[in-house]
C-alpha cells in the first residue's frame, strides 16, 4: 500500500512542480502540503488527472496552531473511487490571509468552508456565501480556536418574564477548582481494607 501511495505522490509532485511543497506517507495515508495560493491548481489536478480521479470531497476542516506565524491549517480530504485511495491536502494560512475557495471545483465545499470560517475564523476568497453556519448570528469569537475561553463570552437563556431569548455575560456560579492530583481524592498511597489480596507478587 505504501509503495502505491509513494508512486502516486511522485506522479503528483512531478506534474505539479512548485505548487506542491512536500508530501509524506504515514500510517497508510498520503498527505500533500501545498501553498494556499496554488490550492485550486492542486485540487483541479487531483480531480481531473486520469491517474488520480479524486472526485469525491470528503471533508474540509481547520486545525489551530497558535504558536505558529501561520496559525491555521486548512485540511482537505478526498476520495478516488477509481483508484480506491484517499488523500489529504494541507495548506497553511493566518487570521487575515484568505485561502481561495474550492467551491467552483467542488460545490459541496460551501458548507465545509463556512464551518471552518465559523469555528476558526479562516477566510475563503471567492466563497459565494461566507457567513456563520453553526453559531448564532451575534456570536463573538471562533469557538475551536485554542485561545477561545472554555466558558465562552456570553450565555443564552430564555427569560420567562421578557418572553424571549436573552444574552448575558457568562456568570460562573462556583469558583474554578484547581485539581491537586497528589491529593487522597485522586488516589491513595496505602492499601484499602480488602485490597491486600489484590497485590501482585
Amino acid at each position: 500500500m505504501d509503495e502505491t501511495l509513494k508512486e502516486l505522490a511522485e506522479h503528483i509532485e512531478h506534474a505539479l512542480g512548485g505548487s506542491l511543497l512536500s508530501w509524506t506517507v504515514e500510517f497508510g495515508e498520503l498527505t500533500l502540503v501545498a501553498s494556499a495560493s496554488d490550492i485550486l491548481d492542486v485540487v483541479r489536478f487531483l480531480r481531473d488527472n486520469s491517474s488520480c480521479k479524486f472526485v469525491n470531497l470528503t471533508d474540509v476542516c481547520g486545525v489551530d496552531w497558535p504558536a505558529r506565524e501561520k496559525r491555521f491549517d486548512v485540511v482537505y480530504h478526498f476520495l478516488s473511487p477509481v483508484q480506491n485511495q484517499r488523500i489529504r491536502v494541507k495548506v497553511a494560512t493566518d487570521e487575515t490571509t484568505p485561502v481561495p475557495s474550492i467551491t467552483g471545483l467542488f460545490p459541496g465545499a460551501e458548507w465545509f468552508e463556512r464551518e471552518a470560517y465559523d469555528m476558526y475564523g479562516i477566510l475563503f476568497s471567492g466563497h459565494p456565501d461566507l457567513r456563520r453556519i453553526l453559531t448564532d448570528y451575534g456570536f463573538d469569537g471562533h469557538p475551536l480556536r485554542k485561545d477561545f475561553p472554555v466558558t465562552g463570552y456570553v450565555e443564552v437563556r430564555y427569560d420567562d418574564e421578557k418572553k424571549r431569548v436573552v444574552y448575558e455575560p457568562v456568570r460562573l456560579n462556583q469558583e474554578m477548582r484547581n485539581f491537586d492530583f497528589l491529593s487522597p481524592w485522586e488516589g491513595t498511597d496505602y492499601v484499602l481494607p480488602g485490597d491486600e489480596k489484590a497485590t501482585t507478587n
